[in-house]
C-alpha cells in the first residue's frame, strides 16, 4: 500500500479546503429544521463551497447527483438529495466534500432535527465523542489500527455497534487515497502513523445490529434492522506533534467534539 506524505505547503492548501467544508457544515447545521427537504440541504452546501471558491468533490466520484450526501434516520451513509421532508426527531446525516487548488477535504455531522428521543440523542454524543477518541489516538509513530480500537470498544461498551463494511480513506489529490481507516479493533495494529500522513476519519454506529443494505439506488445505505445511524467526521493530518483536524470551520468549531483531547489536537 504506497500512501502520499504531503508536504508543509500542500498542508496549508488541504487546510483551505477543510476549512470550506466545515463552513459550509457549520452553516447547515445552524439551519436544518422540519419541513427542509434533502435536496435543499444539498443546494445550500453548494453555494457554500462556492461562494469560498471551492467546487463540490462528490459530483466527481462516479457522477454521485449531488454536492452533499444527506442520509435520513436508518440511511448510513451516502443518502442522495431529492424531495424527502424532515421532520420533528429525524436524524440528519451530511456529509460534504470540497475541491480547493486540487486538493479535497471531507466531513460530516449528524445532526438532530429539533427534539429527538433520548436514544437518538445518545448514539448522536456517543457517536462524535468516539470520533474525537479516534483523533487522540492517531498519534506518529503509532499505529494505524489505535484509531479503530480506540472508537470500536468506546462504542460497543456502550450499546452501540461499529458499522464494518464503510471506512475511512486517505485523501490529499483524490478523494479517496490509502490507506483504509477501520472503525473497530482489528488483530493486527497496521502500519505506522508518520507526519504529513492525511485521511478521515468516520465512524458510522447503528442503535441495532451493524449489519447494513444497499438500497436499488447504487447508492443509498441503511441498517438491515431500520434502526438508526449515526455519524461524524473530519479530515485528519499527523503531524510532528500529535494529529491535526483539517475541517475546522473559520471560527475553529470543531462541531461540539467533547476536547478532552484538546491538548493534543490543533
Amino acid at each position: 500500500m504506497s500512501v502520499t506524505l504531503k508536504s508543509n505547503s500542500e498542508l496549508e492548501v488541504m487546510r483551505q479546503a477543510g476549512h470550506i467544508v466545515a463552513n459550509a457544515l457549520q452553516e447547515l447545521r445552524q439551519r436544518i429544521e422540519p419541513g427542509m427537504t434533502t435536496k435543499d440541504i444539498d443546494r445550500m452546501a453548494e453555494r457554500s463551497i462556492r461562494r469560498a471558491g471551492g467546487d463540490p468533490a462528490f459530483p466527481y466520484v462516479n457522477n454521485f447527483p449531488g454536492a452533499a450526501c444527506v442520509s435520513v434516520n436508518d440511511e448510513i451513509v451516502h443518502g442522495i438529495p431529492g424531495r424527502r421532508q424532515l421532520h420533528e426527531g429525524d436524524l440528519v446525516k451530511i456529509d460534504v466534500g470540497a475541491i480547493y487548488r486540487g486538493y479535497h477535504g471531507d466531513a460530516a455531522v449528524t445532526v438532530p432535527v429539533g427534539r429527538v428521543g433520548k436514544r437518538a440523542q445518545e448514539l448522536v454524543e456517543v457517536t462524535e465523542e468516539c470520533l474525537a477518541l479516534g483523533i487522540r489516538a492517531a498519534q506518529p509513530g503509532g499505529f494505524l489500527n489505535d484509531i479503530g480500537a480506540a472508537i470500536g470498544d468506546f462504542v460497543e461498551a456502550r450499546g452501540f455497534s461499529c458499522v464494518r463494511q464503510y471506512v475511512g480513506h486517505g485523501i490529499g489529490r483524490r478523494l479517496h487515497e490509502p490507506p483504509n481507516v477501520h472503525h473497530f479493533r482489528q488483530a493486527v495494529r497496521g502500519m505506522r502513523l508518520q507526519p504529513g500522513m492525511t485521511f478521515t476519519i468516520e465512524p458510522m454506529n447503528n442503535a441495532g445490529s451493524a449489519e447494513t443494505r444497499l438500497l436499488d439506488d447504487g447508492w443509498t445505505v441503511v441498517t438491515a434492522d431500520g434502526r438508526l445511524s449515526a455519524q461524524f467526521e473530519h479530515t485528519v493530518a499527523i503531524t510532528d506533534h500529535g494529529p491535526e483536524v483539517l475541517t475546522l470551520a473559520d471560527s475553529g468549531e470543531t462541531w461540539s467534539i467533547p476536547f478532552l483531547l484538546a491538548d493534543r489536537v490543533q
